[in-house]
């Protein structure tokens, strides 16, 4: 499909974007991705926002890979969606048998009416009618921001699993490694707060302001909703390079300069942060040689440690040329789900993770993201992630971390404590 595209100057792109995403609101089929100008990013825009739905993929569980191809290749357009972390189950001969509230489809992709792309100071509209562009750059520039600071209710979220237990589960996991079943879990836990009336575009811009992380994002499909603060990468394509950049070791912020540059040197150094890294990269070096050009699998950066407004983090980044003839589909069964969220070797850490965790992740260890007309792409990995369905009023989030040998479960709590905190602050 042909898209009519006009620029525009903005003096003001923060108010700008913020404006365009409360412009969203009324839609009933959103996605808002923000990168919050994060430096290094590897981005190719600094907001975008895809509104109305001119196609869409209907719910599906089964065959999913072959309906998004042939929706890619029917629309020949931009496409924006996500990626249930249960995709897997399509990929792999497996079944996940844990509690859910959200029952959603494996993946959901629509085709937008309206797109504005943020770059530096100009704003460009991609539309399918002309004369829309005009009328909505003059309702866009037109928003009062004042009305939409408002207060969020209080919400008290309960986890889905105690302390206690998940203590044992994580010492069942390191009976796994112990007896050489896997190197490395990653294991998660689900919070949860029932009968929740909340604005979600009010939550989401909190959450976005308070982590100002660079792989944001917020999705609205009728009832559901999705508000995501991820600072990771999964997989992203432009033209026939190929970019992974996955996170693995999380330290605090300090406020006073001299001890977080200390934080993240010691986080940089530390034997078990670098080794649950240094797993995870080999996993997906070992991925993405599946699809291709012999030799071209390469390790850019390592164990680099990025300071983020909540938490430090180490990642990595591994590049590949992409072999002819390869398509989405091909690349997202050869690396869905990320290492980083699973663990290694992954189908043994999969198979672990359906059994002791308690909860579905649903679109947590899944991704966000979007495929453009020249099927150039970009996703993220749903961590420091909210769930809402505004029908039946359930709220949640999930965290986790990796288990090593190295691991202290009482650590590793502590862990899933700090990364939880952004999401329980916002609400308190």
């Amino acid at each position: 499909m042909k898209r009519v595209i006009r620029s525009f100057k903005i003096d003001n792109p923060e108010l700008f974007k913020n404006k365009i995403f409360n412009w969203s609101k009324p839609f009933k089929t959103s996605v808002f991705l923000d990168s919050n100008k994060y430096e290094r990013r590897n981005g190719d825009f600094d907001t975008i926002s895809a509104v109305g739905e001119v196609s869409s993929i209907p719910y599906t569980t089964k065959n999913s890979f072959k309906k998004l191809d042939n929706f890619i290749s029917e629309t020949n357009d931009w496409i924006f969606g996500y990626l249930s972390y249960d995709l897997k189950n399509e990929i792999e001969d497996l079944v996940s048998n844990n509690k859910t509230d959200f029952n959603l489809p494996n993946l959901f992709f629509f085709q937008p009416e309206k797109i504005w792309i943020i770059k530096s100071q100009t704003a460009e509209a991609h539309y399918i009618i002309e004369n829309d562009i005009e009328k909505d750059w003059l309702l866009i520039n037109s928003i009062n921001q004042k009305k939409y600071f408002k207060k969020t209710k209080k919400i008290l979220f309960q986890p889905r699993i105690n302390k206690v237990d998940y203590l044992k589960k994580v010492n069942k996991i390191l009976n796994h490694i112990n007896r050489g079943d896997i190197y490395e879990v990653n294991f998660c836990m689900e919070w949860l707060a029932m009968k929740s009336d909340i604005n979600p575009e009010i939550a989401f811009s909190k959450l976005n302001k308070l982590t100002k992380t660079p792989m944001s994002g917020f999705l609205k499909n009728n009832n559901f909703y999705l508000m995501s603060s991820s600072p990771e990468r999964f997989i992203k394509k432009k033209g026939s390079k190929v970019i992974s950049q996955p996170i693995k070791g999380t330290a605090k912020r300090d406020s006073i300069m001299f001890k977080d540059l200390k934080i993240r040197e010691q986080l940089k150094n530390d034997p078990k942060e670098r080794s649950e890294n240094i797993m995870i990269v080999d996993l997906v070096r070992n991925d993405l040689s599946k699809f291709s050009v012999p030799g071209s699998v390469k390790v850019t950066e390592l164990c680099k440690v990025y300071p983020f407004k909540q938490v430090n983090q180490m990642i990595s980044t591994v590049e590949s040329k992409l072999s002819k003839n390869k398509k989405l589909i091909d690349i997202l069964k050869s690396t869905f789900p990320m290492g980083s969220m699973t663990g290694a070797p992954k189908i043994e850490a999969l198979k672990i993770i359906d059994d002791l965790e308690v909860s579905k992740r649903e679109v947590y260890s899944g991704s966000l993201g979007y495929v453009d007309p020249n099927g150039n792409f970009d996703f993220n990995v749903v961590i420091r992630s909210i769930l809402y369905d505004s029908k039946k009023r359930i709220l949640s989030f999930q965290v986790g971390s990796a288990i090593t040998s190295n691991s202290k479960p009482e650590k590793e709590f502590e862990e899933c404590l700090l990364k939880a905190s952004p999401m329980m602050s916002i609400f308190n």
